[in-house]
């Protein structure tokens, strides 16, 4: 029995996605295993958990949580703006109870010591996690409107001028939010060189 080209890339596009969930996967696991061996397998585990949540929480792309919603998105069909809802919930349910109960998992890595400083600090580096929030999510409104627009490219209501005008909006206000991203770190002089 011979697949059809359709169910070919389909499978091929399945195929992509989890060899490179996997690979990712490796990589954590290695970074992981290097902490655990450094600092025990606990803390080696918090700083691991600490560091994917500066991902998620301090840049304005969806990077660490993307890697989880798009394979989501792909194998179960959840739109990834609610999967990474759930990322962001993890990542700041995290963050407090090591604030609260381990905030020396902070200081083992250049990494965590700059994310300790940005957490603990409401005014002005706040705004770094705001504006990270809002680039997350405007970049996942605009994941899950192109998975919509490849996967309903037949249907009329995608072709017409008002996706276009959208399309346009999105990319600009995002060019904006890293706009201003880069100058407000900038502003804050934040250098991982004088993190300390």
């Amino acid at each position: 029995m011979s697949l059809s080209i359709k169910q070919f890339h389909k499978t091929e596009t399945h195929r992509e996605v989890v060899l490179k969930f996997l690979l990712l996967l490796g990589v954590l696991i290695l970074y992981f295993g290097y902490l655990s061996y450094e600092y025990g397998l606990l803390t080696g585990g918090i700083v691991a958990a600490l560091t994917w949540s500066f991902f998620v929480l301090c840049t304005p792309v969806a990077d660490a949580g993307f890697l989880l919603d798009f394979p989501i998105r792909l194998i179960f069909g959840i739109r990834m703006l609610y999967s990474e809802v759930l990322v962001w919930a993890i990542a700041i349910s995290l963050n407090l109870y090591a604030l609260a109960y381990n905030s020396a998992a902070y200081d083992k890595t250049i990494l965590t010591v700059l994310f300790k400083k940005i957490l603990t600090t409401p005014y002005p580096y706040w705004s770094i996690i705001i504006l990270s929030g809002i680039g997350t999510f405007l970049s996942i409104y605009f994941g899950d409107e192109m998975m919509d627009v490849f996967r309903h490219r037949d249907r009329v209501k995608y072709h017409r001028h008002g996706f276009k005008l959208k399309f346009i909006g999105i990319v600009s206000l995002f060019a904006l939010i890293f706009l201003a991203y880069y100058f407000l770190l900038e502003s804050l002089n934040i250098q991982l060189d004088n993190i300390s």
